[in-house]
């Protein structure tokens, strides 16, 4: 916390793509991927049951951002925790673009296909669950490169 404010996003949904990794200078990198989360509610006027998508840009990092490209494909389930982050840029034509993404702090994957596909080829029994930790320090404010 700073200044008695929160940052805190928790999440559990479907990749809505692969995850897509930029590599920079110094051995550093981006991984980013659609996520997906459901909502369904009746229409209490209706009574008809809605469907809602709304859809969240994650943003993962260096390590974090080269594992979830190694076991994640677009469909897998995953928990992700982390802060929101909205940013501003001038596009080629001079107008301005905005974007709000989900920097990852902490994930968990649910499921994988990667990991499937692995065990029935080798009959491997790896763990369904995959924990992993960003370090603290490893996405420092403004290390965006743009």
């Amino acid at each position: 916390m700073n200044n008695g404010t929160l940052n805190k996003v928790m999440l559990i949904g479907h990749l809505g793509d692969d995850v897509k990794i930029h590599y920079f200078k110094a051995d550093t990198c981006i991984g980013r991927f659609p996520l997906a989360t459901n909502e369904t509610y009746i229409n209490k006027e209706t009574g008809e049951k809605i469907n809602s998508t709304e859809w969240h840009n994650i943003v993962v990092r260096n390590k974090a951002a080269e594992i979830c490209e190694k076991y994640l494909s677009k469909g897998d389930k995953i928990y992700v925790e982390g802060r929101i982050k909205s940013r501003q840029w001038q596009a080629e034509d001079g107008s301005t673009k905005y974007t709000t993404e989900i920097q990852a702090i902490d994930f968990t994957f649910l499921t994988t296909k990667k990991e499937n596909d692995h065990q029935k080829q080798n009959h491997v029994n790896e763990p369904k669950n995959t924990n992993f930790e960003i370090p603290k320090n490893a996405h420092p404010e403004n290390d965006l490169p743009f």
